[in-house]
């Protein structure tokens, strides 16, 4: 009976491993040749995608439950933050309007759709040449894509930060080999 559990949890485990692989932005991408502003802002939604992957990444429920005070928000409050603001950042490329939806995702749907998200938005942007035509949209209201940069993005990139203090307290720090810098994994040596 142990060595069937075994190989079940062993299999369970290798599955999501390689499924997270295949998630964008275990690593980052490669660069565009050129720089426009439509280049520049993909960049800044990769980077982002990067940091959530590897914040999120085998968060466990003791690390979604954690907060260190009352006032704070817990690591699991956290991504489903992280998640809204990735919707405003896509619904700005595809020039959908904001609104309040309920969900019931797991933390893992919302980790998979927040990727995904970053993913798409940064595939858009990449390919524009005219970033201002992408604004946020609140019912009639119509925002600067400005706005995104020092909203929705820097934002995230604040709380993914948030997301790998609080998991190192709870004892379960990133990876130490993501290298923030080069957006790759560290090889052994």
């Amino acid at each position: 009976m142990k060595t069937q559990f075994f190989f079940l949890t062993l299999i369970i485990t290798t599955t999501m491993l390689s499924q997270n692989k295949d998630l964008p932005y275990y690593e980052l991408p490669e660069p565009s040749e050129k720089f426009t502003a439509g280049t520049v802002a993909a960049r800044q939604i990769d980077a982002l995608g990067f940091r959530f992957y590897h914040a999120t990444d085998g968060l466990t429920e003791e690390d979604l439950l954690y907060k260190p005070s009352d006032s704070v928000r817990t690591s699991g409050e956290t991504v489903d933050h992280i998640y809204s603001l990735s919707k405003i950042i896509l619904n700005s490329t595809v020039k959908k309007e904001n609104v309040k939806e309920q969900n019931d995702f797991t933390f893992e749907q919302k980790r998979v759709a927040t990727l995904n998200n970053l993913k798409q938005a940064s595939d858009i942007l990449s390919q524009s040449e005219d970033i201002s035509q992408f604004k946020i949209i609140f019912g009639d209201k119509q925002i600067p894509f400005w706005n995104n940069i020092n909203g929705p993005i820097s934002d995230s990139v604040w709380h993914c930060g948030q997301i790998a203090s609080f998991r190192r307290i709870t004892g379960n720090p990133m990876n130490s080999k993501v290298n923030h810098f080069s957006g790759k994994i560290e090889k052994d040596k």
